[in-house]
C-alpha cells in the first residue's frame, strides 16, 4: 500500500491562517480520496511559512470495481422514456436487460466501473483542491487563474511504496508536480530531491527547516525559558504569541535582549503590550520585582556574529516604539495631575455609546446610579462604589488606551493610584469588566463587584430595552456574555438578592420577564457545564423565588444530588406515581382532591404509616425550607421512599368504598404538596 506525500510550496503563508489552512488541506484532499473509493491509514498536516504538507499513510493503490444495477421503464414503455434511461446510463438498446416483473417485462441497466488507480484519483483531488482552496484572503498573479494566498511556486506530490517512488502528475496552471522541493530560504536556498515523507522531513531538517509546527513551539518556549532562568529571570507565558511567532519562522533562533534603563518605569502591561503587539518580542520579567527588564526575539536564522546585529536592530526600533509608549504614559498622567480622573472623563460625554442609548457619559450616570443601589447588597461603601463608577472608564479617554485598546481598565487602575484614589476604586476600574468570559477571574473586591454588576445589568436592560436582543448565533453586542458575568457574579461572591428588582432599577424594562428568561437559559448552560442536568434545573426554575439565583443554585444542586442516590429514584417514581393516578382521578371526576386525609379512614397499617411519614416530613421540610437548608429537605422528603412504596404494594388506592378512595386520593395530594416544597418534581424526567 503505497504512501502519499505533497508539499505546496509558496511565498510566506501568514502564520494566523496557518492552522485553519492545514486542516482544510487534510480534509479537502482525504475527503476527496475516500469519495472517490480510496482508503487509508492515517493522515498528518504540517506547515511553515513557506509551505502546507500533508502526508497519506497506507493508501490502496486502486479504487474498488463498482457493479451497479439500475430498474429503468417497462420495455413496452413510449421511446421517449425509454431513450431518457439510456442516455442518464450511457448504454445503448442492446446494452439493457429484460427482466420479468409482476407487471410485464422491465428494463435494467448494469452499468460496472472499472477501479482506477491511486495515482490518476490524487491528481484529480489534488487539482480540484488546489483550485478551490478556502483561503480568507487569497491573489492572482502572473498570467494564470490560480488564487493562492501568497504567489504559489511549485507543487511536490509523491507516491511512494517498497518499490520506490513516483510523481503524481499534476498540473495547475503554469505548475507542474515534481519530487523536489526548497530548503530554508537564507541557510539553504537550493532545490533537492526526496522520495518519501521520512526522506523529506529528514533532509528539510538538514536543510534547516523545522516542519513540525508543534515542534517549533516547543523549541522556542525551551530556549527562551532557559536562557531567562539562567539569569534569574522569567518569561511571561503568551500561547497566542508563541503559536503566531513559530508560524513566523522555519528555523527558530532565540535571542535575549536588554530594556533601556529610561524604559523600565512603565507599568509591566504596557511594556508587554507594546512589545507583543509592535514586535512580537517576549516580555522577560523580573520574579522578585515583577519588571519587565528583558525580551526575547526569535529570529529565523543563525548567523555569525550570533544574532548580535539582529539584535541591535530590533533595540533600535524597540526603543522608537517604547519612547512613544512612555510619551503617552507620561501624558496621560500630566492630564491626571491636572484635571483629576473624573475630568479626563469629561470628554466621554461627546463619545457615543449606542444611538439609542446615549453617550458614554450618559452611561456612566446610570452605572452609578445602580451601583450606589448594589453596594449595600455587596458589603460595600454606596459613596466608594458611586465614585469608582464615574471614574472606571475614564482611561478611555487616555492617549495610552488609544494606542493600545486592549489595556482599558489596566491603566484606568494606574491613573487611579496616580490621583490618589482610594485602593477600591483603583482596583474596579478593571475589574469592573471582568470576568470577560467563562474561564476569567471573577472580582471579590465589594466595591469591584457592585460597579462590574452595575455596568453588565445595564447593558443588558439598555438594549432590551431597544429592543436589540440576541437571534440564534448572532450576539453583536456580547449580552450572552455579559449575562454570564452576572451570573457568575452572584455565585462566585455567594449575594442573595432578587435580580428582577436590579432591572427595575437599571430602569424599566417592558419585557423584563423574557430577560429573566434569558438570564435562566445562560444559567442553564453554566450548571450543564457543572454537570446538573436541565430537568433539574427545570424543576428549580419552576419554584418562587427563581430570580435568586444563588437560591436557585443552591436548590438545583441539592436536587441533582439527592436523585443520583437510590432513595433520590425511588422516592422519583413514587411521586410520579401518585401524581399520574391523582391527574386521571381529578380529570375524571371533575374535582381536585386537595382537602386534606384523615387518618381515621385509614384501613392498613401501611396506610397509617404513611399518614405518620408524611406528617414527620411536614414538620421537617418547613422548617428546612425556611432556613434554605435543602439538604434537610431533601432528606426528609427521602424518608417517604419506604412508606410510599409500601402503601401503594398494599393498598388499593381506587377502592370500591367512595369514602375510602377520596381519603386516599387526598393522601396523594399531600404527597403531592409537600414534595412541591421543594422542587416541582414533574418537571423531572424519569
Amino acid at each position: 500500500m503505497p504512501d502519499l506525500l505533497i508539499e505546496l510550496f509558496s511565498e510566506e503563508i501568514p502564520a494566523r491562517m496557518q492552522a485553519r489552512a492545514r486542516e482544510d488541506l487534510k480534509k479537502l484532499v482525504t475527503d476527496g480520496l475516500v469519495e472517490a473509493g480510496l482508503t487509508y491509514a492515517s493522515a498528518g498536516a504540517f506547515s511553515t511559512p513557506r509551505r502546507l504538507v500533508l502526508t497519506v499513510q497506507g493508501l490502496t493503490a486502486e479504487s474498488p470495481t463498482l457493479r451497479e444495477e439500475r430498474k429503468g421503464p417497462k420495455a413496452d414503455a413510449p421511446a421517449a422514456a425509454i431513450e431518457g434511461f439510456l442516455r442518464s446510463t450511457g448504454l445503448t438498446r442492446d446494452q439493457l436487460e429484460e427482466r420479468a416483473d409482476k407487471k410485464g417485462a422491465v428494463l435494467f441497466a448494469v452499468v460496472e466501473r472499472p477501479g482506477r488507480p491511486a495515482a490518476e484519483i490524487v491528481a484529480e483531488v489534488l487539482e480540484r483542491t488546489i483550485r478551490t482552496f478556502p483561503w480568507p484572503k487569497s491573489m492572482r498573479w502572473g498570467a494564470g487563474s490560480l488564487r493562492w494566498v501568497r504567489p504559489l511556486h511549485s507543487i511536490l506530490c509523491l507516491l511512494s511504496d517498497e518499490g520506490g517512488a513516483q510523481v503524481v502528475p499534476v498540473t495547475v496552471d503554469h505548475l507542474t508536480s515534481g519530487n523536489t522541493t526548497e530548503g530554508h530560504r537564507f541557510m539553504a536556498p537550493f532545490r533537492f530531491a526526496v522520495t518519501g515523507f521520512d526522506d523529506y522531513a529528514a533532509k528539510l531538517k538538514r536543510a534547516f527547516v523545522m516542519l513540525d509546527a508543534a515542534e517549533r513551539e516547543q523549541a522556542i518556549w525551551h530556549d527562551a525559558t532557559t536562557r531567562a532562568f539562567a539569569q534569574g529571570l522569567e518569561v511571561v507565558p503568551d500561547p497566542g504569541l508563541l503559536s503566531e511567532v513559530a508560524g513566523l519562522v522555519e528555523w527558530p533562533v532565540v535571542l535575549m535582549g536588554t530594556i533601556g534603563e529610561e524604559f523600565l518605569g512603565l507599568p509591566p502591561e504596557v511594556l508587554q503590550t507594546s512589545m507583543r503587539e509592535h514586535q512580537k518580542f517576549f516580555s522577560v520579567r523580573n520574579p522578585a520585582t515583577g519588571r519587565i527588564e528583558k525580551f526575547v526575539t526569535v529570529a529565523n536564522r543563525e548567523t555569525a556574529d550570533h544574532g548580535a546585529t539582529i539584535l541591535k536592530g530590533n533595540a533600535k526600533v524597540l526603543s522608537a516604539r517604547l519612547s512613544d509608549a512612555r510619551f503617552f504614559w507620561e501624558n496621560d498622567l500630566r492630564t491626571v495631575q491636572t484635571v483629576g480622573l473624573e475630568g479626563m472623563a469629561a470628554g466621554l460625554a461627546h463619545v457615543t455609546f449606542h444611538n439609542k442609548l446615549g453617550s458614554q457619559a450618559d452611561r456612566i450616570a446610570r452605572i452609578e446610579a445602580l451601583a450606589r443601589e448594589i453596594a449595600p447588597l455587596v458589603g460595600a461603601s454606596p459613596d466608594l462604589a458611586a465614585e469608582a463608577a464615574r471614574v472606571a472608564k475614564a482611561d478611555l479617554q487616555s492617549a495610552m488606551v488609544g494606542e493600545f485598546p486592549e489595556l482599558q481598565g489596566t491603566m484606568g487602575t494606574y491613573y487611579a493610584r496616580a490621583a490618589g484614589l482610594p485602593e477600591a476604586v483603583a482596583l474596579a476600574c478593571k475589574a469592573h469588566y471582568q470576568p470577560l468570559g467563562p474561564s476569567d477571574e471573577v472580582p471579590t473586591d465589594p466595591v469591584s463587584v457592585a460597579v462590574a454588576l452595575a455596568d453588565k445589568i445595564d447593558t443588558l436592560t439598555g438594549f432590551w430595552r431597544i429592543g436589540e436582543k440576541p437571534t440564534g448565533s448572532k450576539d453583536p453586542f456580547a449580552l450572552r456574555r455579559a449575562a454570564l458575568g452576572v451570573i457568575r457574579l452572584i455565585l462566585s461572591n455567594n449575594l442573595r438578592f432578587g435580580i428582577m428588582v436590579r432591572f427595575a432599577q437599571a430602569g424599566a424594562v417592558a419585557d423584563a420577564a423574557s430577560l429573566l428568561d434569558f438570564f435562566h437559559d445562560r444559567l442553564k448552560v453554566h450548571l450543564r457545564e457543572q454537570g446538573i442536568r436541565h430537568d433539574v434545573i427545570d424543576a428549580c426554575l419552576a419554584m418562587p423565588g427563581n430570580d435568586d439565583l444563588t437560591l436557585l443554585v443552591k436548590r438545583a444542586e441539592a436536587l441533582s444530588a439527592f436523585l443520583k442516590t437510590d432513595d433520590g429514584t425511588n422516592l422519583l417514581q413514587g411521586f410520579k406515581r401518585a401524581n399520574n393516578i391523582l391527574a386521571q382521578a381529578e380529570e375524571k371526576d371533575g374535582v381536585e382532591y386537595s382537602f386534606g386525609a384523615d387518618p381515621k379512614f385509614a384501613e392498613t397499617d401501611e396506610e397509617r404509616a404513611l399518614f405518620a411519614a408524611l406528617e414527620r416530613a411536614e414538620a421537617a421540610i418547613a422548617p428546612a425550607m425556611q432556613a434554605e437548608d435543602f439538604a434537610a429537605a431533601m432528606a426528609a422528603m427521602a424518608a417517604l421512599r419506604a412508606p410510599i412504596d409500601a402503601f401503594f404494594t398494599a393498598v388499593q388506592v381506587n377502592a370500591d368504598n367512595p369514602v375510602l378512595r377520596r381519603n386516599r386520593l387526598n393522601m396523594l395530594h399531600s404527597i403531592r404538596a409537600i414534595c412541591a416544597r421543594v422542587a416541582d418534581l414533574t418537571r423531572v424526567e424519569g
